[in-house]
């Protein structure tokens, strides 16, 4: 969906940015019939199957145009080097992107798939899946919620300062991008008012304070003091003074003359049109088509098709099995007191919480080596590395602990009274090493896959594979004391309370107040944590879903390698296993690993 949501690229931001960044980089439907040269195909394309070649032809068009972006940016201003525009999410380049969609869809079901060949019929059901998502997102209008509690298009723009510019065109385009807000918030404010007329919006009980990130930026005063004008403060060498110096006046100038006023003109809205209309309902199945909307949500971040009340059965159980876990720690301190006195103590002594924002930073650099001297004993490492950052003010106060992508950790370091350290090894493991940072570099070097895969991010195998990587901290001897293998625990049973609180709201009709007293009752969260989760729940149906139903998913499969192999289980081996899919929907993990223990077991 275009606009819509942040992913977990930063991966984690939302788990859904890889998606978001290639649909904003689409062309409208008359684009399609004339796409650009496809890629080169591969050395084997002379052999092929007819039936391989007819897919082959289909997806390969379909991205190409994707890919193409018609000079456009993505959401947050990444896309083509050439962009000079910000997407177009207006309902008619919605629609048109919408029946090339369906189109495709149409041509995917006319081929025969028992004839692909196996590694293509592992793409086509990826692929499909992909093509289903995007669609079903546009057909339901989604569009018209464009965000949420967690993360924003407003928002997104700070991450458009962050790319890599070269040479005077670059900073010119990205020039040309700011300059071209205005019309981008504009589309998006016609989405939110269609919205807001058929009840389809975000829930007023989370849109409390919304408004300080637009604020920011609005009241802005300085231009230079901007994240957007950060890229110029430094300008390559390369680029001649008086030419740096014209780049510079015309970034303020944009800054001043469309940024600014595009944010002031938003927050009118926001506070007068938007926050007083907004639904009185949290639940996902009271929207127009509420039942239709949240099991797409659920098909798209989990990729499976369980029902709401099956995924919340899972998650008591799971609720019950860490809770006798976080018992047995409580014993092993000595701590005399009831389970909500422990979480108490743990929420209000000094000695967990960092006094500093760097403190913060560097215990998690530590952290992040320590695992080095580990994890190659663990799986094949990726060239890439990663970096680790705060992150950006704007939007500190309303995000989650940390986030984690291909080349990046971002650690939030607002609010250091809520950023518990106890938490901090669980929370690392997740995003950097072996978490998102890994999985998502070791993706992109599958070169013999198809495009639409390396740069895919499928919820619930990413986030699927961080949680499953808090766990293997403990193999691995990140876990130093006892109180941080609680906080692993509070982890976990935070993705466990998830699958209750998540269908809880959505589906059984539970009030902000129970969701929050779950949460609050069940882990060692801070309560600013406490309060930002729920309401990314209650905003960004579906979402949560996708880490604890993942992670067991791949715990089951180990387990049953290891007991399949016995002498012959190698966990490197396994993980390797895991990894080399990149993004794949869980039914398609299952198939491969599947093959991979057979294929080990055989003499």
């Amino acid at each position: 969906m275009i606009g819509v949501r942040l992913p977990r690229e930063p991966v984690c931001v939302n788990t859904r940015l890889s998606v978001a960044l290639l649909l904003a980089l689409s062309l409208p439907a008359a684009a399609y019939a004339a796409p650009p040269a496809t890629p080169s195909a591969p050395a084997s394309v002379a052999t092929e199957s007819p039936a391989d070649a007819a897919f082959r032809a289909i997806y390969e068009k379909e991205w190409a145009w994707r890919q193409a972006g018609g000079g456009e940016a993505s959401e947050d201003g990444d896309g083509p080097a050439q962009a000079t525009r910000m997407p177009d999410v207006g309902a008619a380049a919605q629609q048109a992107r919408l029946k090339v969609w369906d189109d495709v869809l149409a041509q995917l079901d006319k081929v025969d798939v028992k004839a692909l060949s196996p590694t293509n019929q592992v793409n086509y059901a990826i692929y499909r899946d992909q093509v289903f998502n995007l669609a079903a997102e546009v057909r339901l209008r989604g569009y018209e919620m464009p965000f949420n509690s967690d993360s924003s298009f407003w928002s997104n723009l700070s991450f458009m300062a962050r790319r890599e510019m070269k040479s005077a065109k670059d900073y010119q385009n990205y020039i040309a991008r700011l300059n071209d807000v205005p019309r981008y918030f504009g589309q998006q404010t016609d989405n939110m008012r269609a919205g807001l007329k058929r009840g389809f919006s975000v829930p007023r009980a989370v849109l409390d304070g919304r408004e300080v990130a637009i604020s920011m930026v609005a009241d802005l005063k300085d231009p230079t003091e901007s994240p957007l004008y950060a890229p110029f403060k430094k300008l390559p060498a390369s680029i001649p003074a008086a030419e740096q110096a014209q780049l510079q006046a015309q970034a303020r100038q944009a800054i001043s003359s469309s940024v600014v006023p595009a944010f002031g003109k938003l927050r009118t809205f926001f506070l007068n049109e938007y926050v007083p209309q907004a639904r009185t309902t949290l639940a996902a199945e009271a929207l127009p088509d509420g039942k239709a909307y949240y099991q797409q949500q659920i098909h798209e971040y989990t990729t499976l098709d369980l029902t709401p009340q099956q995924i919340h059965e899972i998650g008591l159980k799971e609720v019950a099995r860490i809770q006798a876990e976080m018992n047995t720690i409580i014993q092993q301190v000595g701590f005399k007191g009831s389970f909500a006195e422990f979480l108490t103590f743990l929420r209000t002594d000094p000695q967990f919480y960092a006094k500093t924002p760097n403190e913060l930073l560097y215990r998690a650099a530590w952290i992040s080596k320590r695992i080095d001297g580990q994890i190659g004993k663990y799986m094949t490492l990726p060239r890439a590395r990663f970096t680790i950052v705060p992150v950006p003010p704007d939007i500190a106060p309303f995000w989650t602990a940390g986030r984690g992508g291909m080349g990046t950790y971002w650690l939030n370091t607002y609010n250091l009274p809520a950023r518990p350290l106890y938490n901090l090894p669980a929370l690392t493991l997740h995003e950097s090493d072996p978490g998102h940072a890994l999985q998502g570099a070791l993706a992109a070097e599958q070169g013999e896959q198809p495009e639409f895969r390396r740069n895919a991010y499928i919820s619930a195998y990413g986030e699927g594979w961080g949680l499953y990587s808090e766990k293997l901290g403990v193999e691995m001897g990140i876990y130093e004391t006892p109180y941080e293998d609680f906080g692993r625990l509070t982890y976990e049973m935070w993705r466990a309370a998830r699958l209750v609180i998540d269908t809880g709201v959505h589906h059984k009709g539970w009030t902000r107040e129970q969701a929050l007293a779950y949460l609050r009752d069940h882990t060692a969260l801070s309560e600013h944590e406490v309060t930002t989760e729920v309401d990314r729940y209650i905003s960004w149906p579906g979402q949560a879903l996708s880490y604890k139903l993942g992670e067991i998913a791949i715990v089951r499969l180990r387990a049953q390698a290891e007991k399949d192999l016995g002498d012959r289980f190698d966990v490197k081996a396994f993980h390797d296993a895991v990894l080399k899919q990149g993004s794949v929907p869980l039914p398609v993990l299952e198939q491969q690993i599947q093959a991979f223990i057979a294929e080990r077991r055989a003499p």
